[in-house]
């Protein structure tokens, strides 16, 4: 039972924290992401899963030895969180097979499974929401209810992880919606995206906004829906695209009371900055009106090295 698979990074460009309330969020799969091959090595001995997990430069960062079919750690190996990251995956790979009581319940042998990052763990491209992906392909199993069930979240890095392009996304009454989008800004090559070098936990990120009364956080969701929308079809300038995503940034300020990332790090920024999902960490995205050299230098300066052009990270139709 050999099993291949690539799915794509993800980057939520509207619509963040709310995106759990219902509003249209537009979401970009990233040209990034990962891959998982399992397959049966020896067919002989006590049935056990070996896992390795490379980075992009294809060192090993994870192993870990999984008894089958109860998923029992024999061992792990890595950096100082290696149990925890073999903790999490043992709990994906059982709730896997409680959702398809046959997934590895009669592997024989020695099965070797390896998962390849292309991008950095740091990033919060998504290396949680692609291995979750993957692993429901493998087991056979809805990918939305074993997300559900382990790391939680709203789904919208799932659809991403699958999508040729830009997608809009919605979860209406438990239910997941999402259709393609239309979004081909004129003026991509005016927008970068830049890394503010520390990986920003959604679930962390969540409590700025979950301490909010449902009724304020209900409040801005007409509007963050058209902003959505009106990103995804209607802009044609860089001017019309930052008022948008300045708003946005307000919007999302009112409800967190945290402090734009503009403000903390960007202040004599010429252009927009707008966080990308939970605020605090991971990527930025950044217009310009001024050249490359000039936009990754400002950056640079400030100790920002990771700069990049819309067309290097963003797949598109």
């Amino acid at each position: 039972m050999s099993f291949s698979m690539r799915t794509n990074g993800k980057l939520l460009l509207t619509g963040e924290y709310f995106v759990t309330e219902g509003a249209v969020s537009l979401a970009l799969p990233t040209q990034l992401g990962q891959t998982l091959e399992v397959q049966q090595s020896n067919s002989k001995g006590d049935s056990k899963l070996i896992w390795k997990s490379y980075s992009k430069d294809n060192t090993i960062w994870f192993q870990a030895t999984f008894q089958l079919p109860n998923f029992k750690i024999i061992a792990s190996e890595g950096g100082e969180d290696h149990l925890e990251v073999a903790e999490n995956l043992q709990n994906i790979l059982k709730e896997a097979q409680n959702l398809n009581p046959s997934f590895l319940k009669e592997a024989k042998g020695t099965w070797e499974a390896q998962s390849v990052l292309e991008f950095s763990r740091d990033w919060g491209l998504g290396s949680s929401s692609t291995l979750i992906t993957m692993i429901a392909e493998w087991a056979q199993i809805d990918p939305f209810l074993l997300l559900e069930n382990t790391f939680g979240g709203s789904g919208y890095d799932i659809v991403a992880a699958k999508s040729e392009g830009p997608l809009l996304f919605q979860k209406f009454n438990g239910n997941n919606r999402w259709d393609k989008s239309n979004f081909n800004p004129e003026f991509k090559d005016q927008l970068y995206f830049v890394y503010l070098g520390k990986k920003q936990s959604s679930r962390e990120a969540l409590v700025y906004y979950t301490v909010t009364p449902p009724e304020e956080r209900e409040r801005p969701l007409p509007r963050i829906t058209q902003i959505t929308h009106d990103i995804a079809q209607y802009t044609h300038n860089l001017e019309d695209f930052e008022a948008l995503i300045e708003e946005h940034e307000n919007l999302v300020q009112s409800i967190i009371q945290q402090p734009r990332a503009k403000e903390l790090y960007f202040e004599d920024y010429w252009g927009e900055i707008k966080s990308l999902g939970g605020w605090g960490g991971d990527f930025v995205l950044a217009t310009s009106n001024q050249s490359e050299e000039q936009t990754k230098a400002y950056f640079q300066e400030k100790g920002f090295d990771t700069v990049l052009k819309y067309k290097e990270l963003i797949k598109e139709y």
